[in-house]
Protein backbone atom coordinates (compact mmCIF):
# COMPACT_ATOMS: atom_id res chain seq x y z
CA UNK A 1 0.00 0.00 0.00
CA UNK A 2 1.51 3.39 -0.96
CA UNK A 3 2.25 5.87 1.78
CA UNK A 4 -0.21 8.67 2.25
CA UNK A 5 2.08 11.69 2.14
CA UNK A 6 -0.70 13.91 3.43
CA UNK A 7 -1.14 11.91 6.63
CA UNK A 8 0.11 13.51 9.87
CA UNK A 9 3.39 12.03 11.13
CA UNK A 10 3.11 9.57 13.97
CA UNK A 11 3.68 11.13 17.37
CA UNK A 12 6.49 9.67 19.45
CA UNK A 13 5.45 7.61 22.43
CA UNK A 14 5.01 9.73 25.55
CA UNK A 15 5.59 6.79 27.86
CA UNK A 16 3.18 5.05 30.21
CA UNK A 17 -0.14 6.45 31.37
CA UNK A 18 1.26 7.87 34.59
CA UNK A 19 -2.07 8.91 36.06
CA UNK A 20 -3.38 5.35 35.72
CA UNK A 21 -0.11 3.82 36.92
CA UNK A 22 0.22 5.96 40.05
CA UNK A 23 -3.34 7.02 40.78
CA UNK A 24 -4.56 10.42 41.91
CA UNK A 25 -2.50 12.71 44.09
CA UNK A 26 -3.72 12.80 47.65
CA UNK A 27 -5.99 15.76 48.48
CA UNK A 28 -3.45 17.00 51.04
CA UNK A 29 -0.62 16.95 48.51
CA UNK A 30 -2.64 19.31 46.33
CA UNK A 31 -4.12 21.47 49.08
CA UNK A 32 -0.77 22.20 50.79
CA UNK A 33 0.59 24.16 47.80
CA UNK A 34 0.63 27.88 48.55
CA UNK A 35 1.01 30.81 46.17
CA UNK A 36 3.09 32.79 48.66
CA UNK A 37 5.56 32.53 51.53
CA UNK A 38 3.62 32.11 54.77
CA UNK A 39 4.85 32.17 58.38
CA UNK A 40 5.94 28.53 58.36
CA UNK A 41 7.81 28.94 55.06
CA UNK A 42 9.57 32.00 56.48
CA UNK A 43 10.63 30.01 59.53
CA UNK A 44 11.98 27.18 57.39
CA UNK A 45 13.94 29.54 55.13
CA UNK A 46 15.37 31.39 58.13
CA UNK A 47 16.96 28.13 59.34
CA UNK A 48 18.14 26.90 55.96
CA UNK A 49 21.88 27.17 55.16
CA UNK A 50 21.62 25.24 51.89
CA UNK A 51 19.45 25.00 48.79
CA UNK A 52 19.55 23.67 45.26
CA UNK A 53 18.42 25.91 42.41
CA UNK A 54 17.19 24.47 39.11
CA UNK A 55 17.15 26.52 35.92
CA UNK A 56 17.04 25.90 32.16
CA UNK A 57 18.36 27.78 29.17
CA UNK A 58 16.29 29.07 26.27
CA UNK A 59 16.35 25.61 24.65
CA UNK A 60 15.23 23.86 27.83
CA UNK A 61 18.60 22.32 28.74
CA UNK A 62 18.61 22.10 32.52
CA UNK A 63 21.07 22.76 35.31
CA UNK A 64 20.94 22.34 39.08
CA UNK A 65 23.35 24.28 41.28
CA UNK A 66 23.96 24.25 45.06
CA UNK A 67 23.89 27.42 47.14
CA UNK A 68 25.06 27.63 50.74
CA UNK A 69 25.71 30.26 53.41
CA UNK A 70 24.88 30.85 57.08
CA UNK A 71 21.24 30.04 57.95
CA UNK A 72 18.87 32.71 56.73
CA UNK A 73 21.09 33.77 53.83
CA UNK A 74 18.02 33.79 51.58
CA UNK A 75 16.07 36.93 52.40
CA UNK A 76 12.27 36.98 52.35
CA UNK A 77 11.56 40.46 51.02
CA UNK A 78 7.79 39.96 51.09
CA UNK A 79 5.37 37.05 50.82
CA UNK A 80 5.98 36.75 47.07
CA UNK A 81 9.69 37.60 46.77
CA UNK A 82 12.93 35.90 47.81
CA UNK A 83 16.46 37.24 47.37
CA UNK A 84 19.41 34.84 47.00
CA UNK A 85 22.97 36.23 47.05
CA UNK A 86 25.25 34.98 44.28
CA UNK A 87 28.64 34.47 45.91
CA UNK A 88 32.11 34.15 44.39
CA UNK A 89 32.43 31.03 42.25
CA UNK A 90 34.31 29.75 39.22
CA UNK A 91 32.65 32.25 36.87
CA UNK A 92 30.78 29.63 34.85
CA UNK A 93 27.63 31.50 35.99
CA UNK A 94 25.43 28.78 34.46
CA UNK A 95 22.48 29.70 36.66
CA UNK A 96 22.68 33.40 35.89
CA UNK A 97 23.04 32.88 32.14
CA UNK A 98 20.04 30.54 32.18
CA UNK A 99 17.93 33.07 34.07
CA UNK A 100 18.91 35.78 31.61
CA UNK A 101 17.24 33.74 28.86
CA UNK A 102 14.60 31.76 30.77
CA UNK A 103 13.15 33.08 34.06
CA UNK A 104 11.66 29.78 35.26
CA UNK A 105 13.26 28.54 38.47
CA UNK A 106 12.82 25.80 41.07
CA UNK A 107 14.30 25.77 44.58
CA UNK A 108 14.56 23.14 47.28
CA UNK A 109 15.62 24.22 50.78
CA UNK A 110 17.30 21.93 53.34
CA UNK A 111 17.66 22.35 57.11
CA UNK A 112 20.29 20.12 58.79
CA UNK A 113 18.65 17.46 60.93
CA UNK A 114 15.18 18.12 59.51
CA UNK A 115 13.73 15.43 57.25
CA UNK A 116 11.26 17.69 55.49
CA UNK A 117 12.37 20.03 52.72
CA UNK A 118 10.72 23.09 51.22
CA UNK A 119 10.09 23.59 47.53
CA UNK A 120 9.56 26.90 45.77
CA UNK A 121 8.77 27.35 42.08
CA UNK A 122 8.43 30.60 40.22
CA UNK A 123 10.31 33.05 38.06
CA UNK A 124 13.52 34.91 38.77
CA UNK A 125 15.61 37.83 37.62
CA UNK A 126 19.10 39.11 38.39
CA UNK A 127 19.56 42.33 40.34
CA UNK A 128 22.53 44.63 41.00
CA UNK A 129 20.64 46.72 43.57
CA UNK A 130 23.43 48.17 45.71
CA UNK A 131 21.39 48.52 48.91
CA UNK A 132 20.14 44.94 48.75
CA UNK A 133 23.60 43.54 47.97
CA UNK A 134 25.24 45.52 50.76
CA UNK A 135 22.79 43.96 53.21
CA UNK A 136 24.01 40.54 52.07
CA UNK A 137 27.69 41.28 52.70
CA UNK A 138 29.75 38.78 54.72
CA UNK A 139 33.26 39.60 55.94
CA UNK A 140 32.80 43.01 54.36
CA UNK A 141 32.27 41.52 50.88
CA UNK A 142 28.96 41.95 49.10
CA UNK A 143 27.92 39.68 46.23
CA UNK A 144 28.05 41.11 42.71
CA UNK A 145 24.43 40.17 42.08
CA UNK A 146 21.44 38.57 43.72
CA UNK A 147 18.65 36.42 42.33
CA UNK A 148 15.15 37.76 42.96
CA UNK A 149 12.59 34.97 42.91
CA UNK A 150 8.91 35.72 42.40
CA UNK A 151 7.05 32.89 44.12
CA UNK A 152 4.41 31.04 42.13
CA UNK A 153 4.08 28.11 44.49
CA UNK A 154 5.64 27.02 47.78
CA UNK A 155 5.12 23.90 49.83
CA UNK A 156 6.72 21.66 52.43
CA UNK A 157 7.86 18.30 51.05
CA UNK A 158 7.59 15.18 53.22
CA UNK A 159 10.67 13.43 54.64
CA UNK A 160 10.47 10.12 52.74
CA UNK A 161 13.51 10.82 50.52
CA UNK A 162 15.73 11.92 53.40
CA UNK A 163 14.56 9.03 55.58
CA UNK A 164 15.33 6.54 52.80
CA UNK A 165 18.77 8.06 52.27
CA UNK A 166 19.57 8.53 56.01
CA UNK A 167 21.13 11.79 54.89
CA UNK A 168 21.53 13.27 58.37
CA UNK A 169 22.65 10.03 60.06
CA UNK A 170 26.35 10.39 61.04
CA UNK A 171 26.80 6.61 60.99
CA UNK A 172 26.40 6.50 57.20
CA UNK A 173 28.90 9.25 56.42
CA UNK A 174 31.47 8.13 53.86
CA UNK A 175 34.96 7.82 55.40
CA UNK A 176 37.42 10.47 54.28
CA UNK A 177 39.43 9.26 51.30
CA UNK A 178 36.66 7.05 49.89
CA UNK A 179 35.97 9.67 47.23
CA UNK A 180 39.10 11.09 45.53
CA UNK A 181 39.86 14.74 46.15
CA UNK A 182 38.58 17.34 43.70
CA UNK A 183 42.12 17.83 42.41
CA UNK A 184 42.61 14.10 41.77
CA UNK A 185 39.32 13.77 39.93
CA UNK A 186 40.07 16.81 37.78
CA UNK A 187 43.55 15.49 37.03
CA UNK A 188 42.04 12.19 35.87
CA UNK A 189 39.35 13.87 33.79
CA UNK A 190 41.25 16.75 32.17
CA UNK A 191 44.07 15.47 29.98
CA UNK A 192 45.47 18.92 29.25
CA UNK A 193 45.97 19.76 32.92
CA UNK A 194 49.70 20.34 33.40
CA UNK A 195 49.82 21.00 37.15
CA UNK A 196 50.48 18.24 39.63
CA UNK A 197 47.70 16.99 41.88
CA UNK A 198 49.51 18.47 44.88
CA UNK A 199 49.71 21.90 43.27
CA UNK A 200 46.01 21.89 42.42
CA UNK A 201 45.07 20.69 45.92
CA UNK A 202 47.06 23.56 47.44
CA UNK A 203 45.33 26.02 45.12
CA UNK A 204 41.90 24.67 46.02
CA UNK A 205 42.64 24.89 49.75
CA UNK A 206 43.72 28.51 49.36
CA UNK A 207 40.50 29.26 47.47
CA UNK A 208 38.42 27.62 50.20
CA UNK A 209 40.16 29.76 52.83
CA UNK A 210 40.36 33.08 50.98
CA UNK A 211 37.65 33.11 48.28
CA UNK A 212 34.45 31.98 49.94
CA UNK A 213 33.27 35.60 49.85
Amino acid sequence: MPLDETAAPAKPSSGPDLETLYGDATPLAIAKVLDRIDENCRLFISHSPFLCIATADAEGKQDVSPRGDPPGFVQVLDDKTLAIPDRVGNNRIDTLKNLRDNPEVGLIFFVPGVGETMRVNGTARITEDAALLEGMAINGKAPKTAILVTVREAFIHCAKALKRSSLWDPSVQVPKGTIPSLARMIKAQVEAMGDTVETVEERIEVAYKERLY
